[in-house]
């Protein structure tokens, strides 16, 4: 078990868990949003989310790791890192979107405006979700580890996810759509995408268990953050 010490080394799989990690982000915010989805559930009927639901909780399962592993300091880096993608591609749609298109290519402008047009409040909505929640996330587990004394794993993986997807679909859904959909609505697909994303984790878990065994092994690392500076607005290990 290691705390400060473990910040000088290098790592085998750290810069791979970053690389689908930011992977991931991109996939849910990216095509995500492009369309949504209705299925038909016995018992509760017809339930209706965007795509994007599918990959966030892959996100929080990465930080999960990440942060049960390297620390909530190495999470950070990568959620910055995460938090850089998602700016980046923004803008990059943004631009792809305006840009004229040929006169070959008149017929499909609308179809592109559709998939990759995102409404300022919806790109700004999910980057700060994103980045708010996926902190959370780390420094609730990061918290948990210690007063769990690396016990029961599964209590802070669950913990966490509660706490930082509750952040992140309420900042989303209110920033995004406030004042767009009615309260009723806006409560309730915030409530559905909520009980969806955490109960996809609970699925995950022996997934979850898995990896931090063969990382913890592998990379003979297993964080706890005593002494961590929590401040989410610095890159320093």
């Amino acid at each position: 078990m290691n705390t400060s010490a473990g910040m000088s080394r290098q790592f085998k799989y750290y810069d791979l868990i970053m690389g689908a990690y930011v992977c991931v982000l991109l996939c849910a915010n990216l095509i995500g949003p492009a369309k949504v989805s209705t299925i038909s559930v016995p018992i509760f009927g017809d339930i209706t989310f965007m795509a994007g639901v599918l990959f966030f909780p892959i996100s929080y399962l990465f930080g999960d790791v990440l942060t049960e592993v390297y620390g909530y300091a190495r999470d950070r880096r990568v959620v910055w890192t995460g938090f850089a993608a998602l700016v980046f591609a923004a803008i990059m749609s943004t631009v792809i979107v305006a840009l004229p298109p040929s006169a070959s290519w008149q017929d499909k402008q609308a179809a592109v405006e559709t998939i990759f047009g995102s409404t300022p409040r919806i790109i700004v909505g999910s980057i700060v979700a994103f980045w708010s929640g996926s902190l959370v996330n780390s420094y609730v587990l990061a918290k948990m580890k210690i007063w769990t004394e690396g016990k029961l794993l599964w209590t802070r993986t669950i913990g966490s996810t509660l706490c930082g997807e509750l952040v992140d679909s309420a900042l989303f859904y209110f920033i995004a759509f406030y004042g767009v959909w009615s309260m009723d609505q806006l409560l309730a697909v915030t409530a559905t995408q909520y009980v969806l994303k955490t109960t996809w984790e609970v699925v995950m878990t022996p997934v979850t268990y898995r990896l931090v065994a063969v990382l913890k092994r592998a990379e003979h690392e297993d964080y706890y953050d005593r002494g961590t500076n929590f401040t989410p607005f610095t890159l320093k290990l």
